[in-house]
C-alpha cells in the first residue's frame, strides 16, 4: 500500500513540475502580453493606492482631532467624533488646496514665466561677466573654456519654452487627476479614515493566525516602529519645507532679491530631501541670484539663508520632529544618493526613513546575536 501511495506521489510531484515549466515558458513567450495586462491592473487599482496613501498621511492629524471631540462635554460630539474628525481635516487641506491655489502658485508660476523668458539676455550676462575675468582667473582655466565654447552658441530658450512645460505640465496633471481618479481616490481615503479600526484589526488577526507568536510579535512591533518612522518624517519634513520656504521668501523679499517667491519655494520643496536638498537648492538660488543681482547681492543672500539654515536644523526641525532618527549624516548622504540613482527624487525622499528602518533591524539583529552568542 505505502509503495502505491508513493508511486503516485512521485507521479504527481512530475506532473506538477511539467505543468509548472510549461505555465513559466507561456507566461515568457507572452511576456509583453502579460505585463500589459499587470500594468493595466495597477492602472485601474491606482485610486485605490492614492486613497490609501491620502489617508495615512490625514491618519494622524485625523486620530488627534478625533481624542479633541472625545474630549467635549457634549454627548453629540462625543458620539460622531470620528466623522467629525474627518470633516475637519478634509476642510482645513480644502482651505490650504484653496490658499496654495490661490495665493502661492500664481506668484511662483509668474515668477517662472518671467526667468525662462528673460533666461537669454541672463545667459548673455552672464558671458559678459565670464568674458571679462582677468586671464589668468581659476574661471579661465582650460577646462571652463572647454566648457564656455561648448555652450557659447547654445539657444538656451529654444529648450525651455513656456508654451512647452505648460503642455508638459498640463498633460502630466490631466493623467494623474482626472476626475474619476480624484473622486475614488477621496473616497477610498475617506473609508480606509472611517474603518481604519476595524482594518488594524483585521490584519492584526490575519498576522496573529498565520505565523506563530513569536513572529507576530516581532510583525507587529516592526510595523508599529515602522509606522511611526515614516509617518514621522514625511508629515514633519512637510511642514518643516513649508516653514522654511516662508522664512526664505520673506527674507529674500526684503533683500530685493529677484524671484523670491520662485528661489523661497524651491529651497522649501528641495529641503524635504535631508542635507544634499538644502545644497542643491541653495547652489541653483545663488547662481540665479549671481546672475540677476550681482556677488553682493549673491554673497547677502548666502549667509542670510545659510543663518536659516543653521535656525531650522537645530532648532525648529528637532523642535517638530521631536526625536531624531538617529542617523549619522554620512549614512544619510549615502542613503539619499543610492535612493535618488535607482528611483529618483521618491528615491531621494524615502531613502532616509526606509534606511532608519533597516538601521532597527540590523541593530535588533545584533543585539539578539549577542544574547545568544
Amino acid at each position: 500500500m505505502n509503495e502505491v501511495k508513493n508511486h503516485w506521489k512521485k507521479w504527481l510531484y512530475w506532473f506538477l513540475l511539467g505543468v509548472a515549466i510549461i505555465i513559466v515558458y507561456k507566461a515568457l513567450d507572452n511576456f509583453g502580453n502579460i505585463m500589459e495586462v499587470v500594468n493595466t491592473f495597477f492602472t485601474i487599482i491606482a485610486p485605490f493606492f492614492v486613497g490609501i496613501f491620502i489617508a495615512y498621511l490625514l491618519y494622524m492629524p485625523c486620530k488627534k482631532i478625533e481624542k479633541t471631540y472625545l474630549k467635549s462635554k457634549s454627548k453629540f460630539l462625543k458620539k460622531r467624533a470620528r466623522t467629525l474628525s474627518i470633516i475637519t481635516v478634509y476642510i482645513i487641506v480644502l482651505l490650504l488646496i484653496i490658499i496654495l491655489i490661490n495665493f502661492i502658485l500664481p506668484v511662483v508660476v509668474e515668477s517662472v514665466t518671467d526667468l525662462i523668458n528673460n533666461i537669454q539676455g541672463y545667459y548673455e550676462i552672464a558671458m559678459q561677466r565670464y568674458n571679462e575675468l582677468p586671464e589668468d582667473s581659476l574661471l579661465k582655466s582650460e577646462m571652463f573654456n572647454d566648457l564656455m565654447e561648448n555652450v557659447k552658441n547654445l539657444d538656451i530658450k529654444q529648450y525651455i519654452q513656456l508654451d512647452k512645460i505648460l503642455q508638459y505640465l498640463g498633460n502630466a496633471i490631466d493623467a494623474v487627476t482626472s476626475i474619476f481618479n480624484v473622486f475614488v481616490a477621496v473616497i477610498v481615503s475617506i473609508y480606509v479614515l472611517a474603518e481604519r479600526s476595524r482594518i488594524l484589526k483585521f490584519l492584526r488577526d490575519l498576522a496573529s493566525v498565520t505565523f506563530k507568536e513569536k513572529i507576530y510579535k516581532n510583525i507587529d512591533k516592526y510595523f508599529n516602529n515602522s509606522n511611526e518612522i515614516f509617518f514621522k518624517f514625511i508629515a514633519s519634513q512637510f511642514i518643516d519645507a513649508v516653514i522654511v520656504g516662508i522664512l526664505v521668501t520673506i527674507a529674500m523679499s526684503i533683500m530685493g532679491i529677484k524671484y523670491a517667491p520662485l528661489l523661497g519655494f524651491m529651497i522649501g520643496l528641495f529641503n524635504m530631501i535631508p542635507y544634499i536638498g538644502a545644497i542643491i537648492a541653495v547652489a541653483i538660488a545663488a547662481l540665479i541670484t549671481l546672475i540677476t543681482g550681482g556677488l553682493s547681492q549673491t554673497i547677502w543672500m548666502l549667509i542670510i539663508v545659510i543663518i536659516l539654515q543653521q535656525i531650522d536644523a537645530n532648532i525648529i526641525n528637532p523642535h517638530i520632529v521631536g526625536q531624531s532618527l538617529k542617523i549619522s549624516p554620512l549614512l544619510v548622504i549615502f542613503a539619499v544618493t543610492v535612493g535618488g540613482a535607482y528611483f529618483g527624487v521618491i528615491g531621494m525622499f524615502l531613502a532616509v526613513p526606509v534606511t532608519a528602518v533597516i538601521r532597527i533591524l540590523v541593530v535588533d539583529y545584533i543585539n539578539y546575536k549577542k544574547a545568544i552568542g
